[in-house]
Formats: C-alpha cells, structure tokens, sequence
C-alpha cells in the first residue's frame, strides 16, 4: 500500500493509506487489526476504485488519546467527518467485523453518502461481543493484559480466525503484534474492547431493517468468533440483500481467500453502479 498520510478530524490525526484511480471505496477494519488487513485486497481494488483503508481512532498508526470514546457510534461520526475533510461525497463502504457495526450506524444516520455497503464478518444485533474481547473489560484482565498480552496466546488467537491457519507466518505475525509493541498501542485496543456497546446496534435495530441500500454481506463459514445469526439476521432484516457465505473463509478471510473477496467485491458495486 501507498504511504501513510494523515487528516485531522476533531483534533485527533486519523492515519489512512489512499491509491488508484476512479470511484471511492473506503476500507474499514475491525478490533485485533488496523488497515493492513485489506494488504491482500487493496492492490485488486485500486485496479478500478479510488481507495482509502483507515486505522481507526485508538488503531494503527492514529492517535490513541487516553479515556476517549471509541464506541462504534463513535467512530461511525468520525468517518463521516473524515469523509468530508477529504471532500468525498459518496462512498462505496466496506467494512469487517466491528467495522460492520460502524457501517450499518454510518448506513442509518447519513445514507446520502454511501453508494452501497459490504459487510464482512460483521458484528451485529446482540450476538458479540465474544471472547476474548468480553474479558478485556474485566479491570483485573485488563491489567494483566496491558502487562503482557502474551505472544503465544495472540498467535493461538490469530490461527483460530484463519482457515489456513498456516497463513500465520513472522510477517503477518508481526504487522498484527506491531502496534501492541508500545504502551499506547496496548491502551488504545484495550480502550476499544472497554468502549465495545453491542447497545448501540440492539436499540436501532428497527432502523436496520430501514436501510435501502445494495448491501452485500459476506461470512466466512469459518469465522470461530462470529455467529452465522448475525449474516443470516442481517440478509433477512435488509431488504434486497445478498449473502455469500465462503466456506474457506475464517474470521480474517481478507487473509484466506483475498481473490475471491476483491471479485465479489468489485462485482457487487459493478452491478448496483448507474450509469
């Protein structure tokens, strides 16, 4: 991916990666990752798309202000803000596990910028948080893993959420552990799991099924983290949606099957564009 330039939006500086030429697609990442997780899939899609992947406020390569509401509603007013600091005007959304949750709030309150939504591996309704992420919010657990967030015990994580768990060489490995590397890295994704409020997807549940937007929604079978409940819920609750499920797919399928997800991808927005 390109070089990593930053924007502010509300004093904080959120740190985004932008290449190729045409439409504007916006990549959003989930909790454990930053924008690196779409490395497989950015080269695909900047063939034909404009494209921007973003670390998350409290992720990656962006600010990690101490005590800062990091919520996905949060985030999703963030986005929308980041948007138009960069004068974007409409979108095509894709989004991955808590991602999922911002893109559904982003698809409820400012669906004038959103040209369609894809929602992979998305959180949803009230079947998340899950484990390990509901431990993080334990005080005592928290300490623990602000003290050491164990090697082994990341890696154990990271293998169950691939299909190819031989997938997780010392490269990848390490683009997952780098941010946890420094304090403020550890505080920032432990402020995010702290800021987790599956809430704020349940209370606005009839506004979901109110979204008119193509929307595609994708699940790898595999995802060991993540109900079937939540894609399935999601195609049933949102009117004309599709739903391919990806039986080689775990829960980090940007990983597993990058081909397949960069065409579905592309095809999708390719038949729901107006000329």
């Amino acid at each position: 991916m390109n070089g990593t330039q930053f924007c502010s939006v509300d004093g904080q500086n959120l740190a985004y990666h932008r290449t190729g030429k045409g439409e504007s697609l916006l990549l959003v990442h989930g909790i454990t990752t930053y924008s690196f997780i779409w490395r497989k899939i950015v080269p695909r899609l900047s063939e034909n798309f404009d494209v921007l992947s973003i670390d998350l406020l409290g992720c990656g390569d962006s600010d990690k202000p101490q005590g800062a509401d990091l919520s996905i509603a949060a985030q999703a007013r963030l986005l929308t803000k980041f948007l138009k600091s960069l004068s974007i005007h409409k979108i095509h959304l894709i989004c991955h596990d808590i991602g999922g949750g911002i893109g559904q709030l982003m698809a409820i309150e400012n669906p004038d910028i959103l040209k369609d939504l894809t929602l992979i591996n998305t959180v949803g309704y009230d079947y998340w948080p899950v484990q390990p992420i509901t431990a993080l919010r334990v005080p005592f657990i928290r300490i623990l893993a602000m003290a050491s967030l164990d090697h082994g015990m990341l890696e154990f994580i990271l293998r169950r959420g691939l299909y190819h768990p031989e997938l997780l060489d010392e490269e990848l490995l390490r683009l997952f552990q780098r941010p946890l590397q420094e304090k403020a890295g550890r505080q920032g994704f432990l402020q995010l799991a702290k800021c987790i409020d599956n809430r704020q997807l349940t209370d606005r549940v009839g506004e979901i099924r109110k979204i008119a937007l193509p929307t595609l929604i994708i699940r790898g079978v595999a995802d060991v983290y993540l109900s079937a409940k939540i894609s399935e819920k999601l195609h049933q609750d949102i009117t004309g949606s599709r739903l391919v499920n990806i039986p080689t797919g775990g829960h980090f399928i940007q990983e597993d099957e990058p081909v397949r997800l960069s065409r579905l991808i592309s095809e999708f927005i390719e038949a729901n564009s107006i000329d």
